[in-house]
Formats: C-alpha cells, sequence, structure tokens
C-alpha cells in the first residue's frame, strides 16, 4: 500500500501525423531542417488542442493544403529518458490527389523535401522506432484498423 500524498502524474508530450500515400501506395516522408532522419508530416499537440486538431493545423502548416484527415491508425507510446515520454498518434490522411500536390508548399524553416517511398525504402531513411510504427499504420489503412504500440511494438498476443 502506498502513502497517501501529492499525486504525480506522468506527464507526456503527445505529437499526431498524417500518412499520405500516392496512387502506387507508396507513403509520403519529409525532411525536416531539424533533425537527422526523414518523418512524416505532423508535429506537436499545443495545449488545449486535440491530436485529431494538431494533424490538421501542422499538416496545413508544413505542406500548405488541407486535405480531408481520416480516423487514427495509431498509438504509441514512446518513452524517453532523455527527451520526455510521448504519445504519438497517426490519423490516415489518404491519397493525395496530383491535384493536391500542385499546391504544397513545404514550410521552408521546417521542411527542405518531400517524397513517396514504397515501405521497404522506410528502414533506410529514418529511426527503427518510427519505421515500425510506420509498417503497423499502413497495415492498419489497409486492413482498416487500429493499432496500438509500445515504442514502436506491438504488444504480445494474449
Amino acid at each position: 500500500m502506498t502513502t497517501p500524498g501529492p499525486h504525480n502524474p506522468t506527464r507526456a508530450a503527445a505529437a499526431a501525423g498524417a500518412l499520405f500515400t500516392d496512387a502506387e501506395g507508396r507513403i509520403m516522408m519529409v525532411r525536416p531542417t531539424y533533425k537527422d532522419y526523414w518523418d512524416i508530416p505532423g508535429g506537436y499537440v499545443e495545449p488545449g488542442e486535440t491530436p485529431y486538431e494538431a494533424c490538421v493545423r501542422e499538416v496545413e502548416e508544413e505542406l500548405g493544403i488541407r486535405p480531408t484527415i481520416g480516423r487514427l491508425l495509431v498509438a504509441d507510446w514512446a518513452p524517453s529518458k532523455r527527451d520526455g515520454d510521448k504519445i504519438l498518434f497517426i490519423f490516415n490522411g489518404g491519397y493525395l490527389t496530383p491535384e493536391q500536390h500542385k499546391f504544397i508548399k513545404l514550410q521552408a524553416d521546417e521542411l527542405s523535401d518531400y517524397r513517396y517511398v514504397n515501405l521497404l525504402e522506410v528502414p533506410e531513411l529514418t529511426i527503427p522506432r518510427l519505421s515500425q510504427r510506420l509498417q503497423t499504420a499502413h497495415s492498419a489503412a489497409m486492413e482498416e484498423k487500429f493499432a496500438y504500440l509500445e515504442n514502436g511494438q506491438s504488444l504480445p498476443a494474449e
């Protein structure tokens, strides 16, 4: 039994991104100017904002477009002693049309490039935990499912 005292809840930052695909089913990845690996469009949730709202806002800020963002594909608990714990959400951005691509304007102070990559290329471009999260999100989108991960990994089946 624990002694009564002040409640010290875990404080985790939250971030949300969108999984966009092209006609071939490849994943859109962006090249942040402040990271040494590729990522997906998205960013941190601000106070008073939901993860979904953050995803919509970040996509608009980073890509200059406002496509319809769909359902939640993945939630990933990412513990980190160095950066602090995070809860990372990936929403289904769906297929971006050639017409939508005409309006993409990267936020220059945050992104230097974007491209579509097949799933086999993802591990070469990003960190292992994000690679696993993207593989899981892509499967969840194709199978119309949802996945919960911890540190990029599925929990053992019961």
